[in-house]
């Protein structure tokens, strides 16, 4: 079963916000190849969410971060 590109279209503009940028992420994505950095990085990336998501690593407050950058530097 094949579906039209407007039935499609219909079908992702009635979906949440959320799913909806999700879908346009993917769909760039597939149009645009990606470096090794590119690719290095959003595994970095992924690795810290799942970090947090486990309760690995606790997030923390912009302020309190620049603050301890800061204090480092001073």
């Amino acid at each position: 079963m094949t579906i039209s590109v407007e039935d499609l279209a219909a079908q992702a503009l009635d979906l949440p916000a959320e799913d909806g940028a999700k879908l346009v992420e993917r769909l760039i994505a597939s149009f645009e190849p990606r470096s090794p950095s590119e690719v290095a990085w959003l595994a970095l990336a992924a690795r810290r969410r799942d970090d947090v998501r486990a309760g690995k690593v606790a997030m923390v407050r912009v302020d309190d971060a620049i603050a301890r950058v800061r204090a480092r530097i001073a």
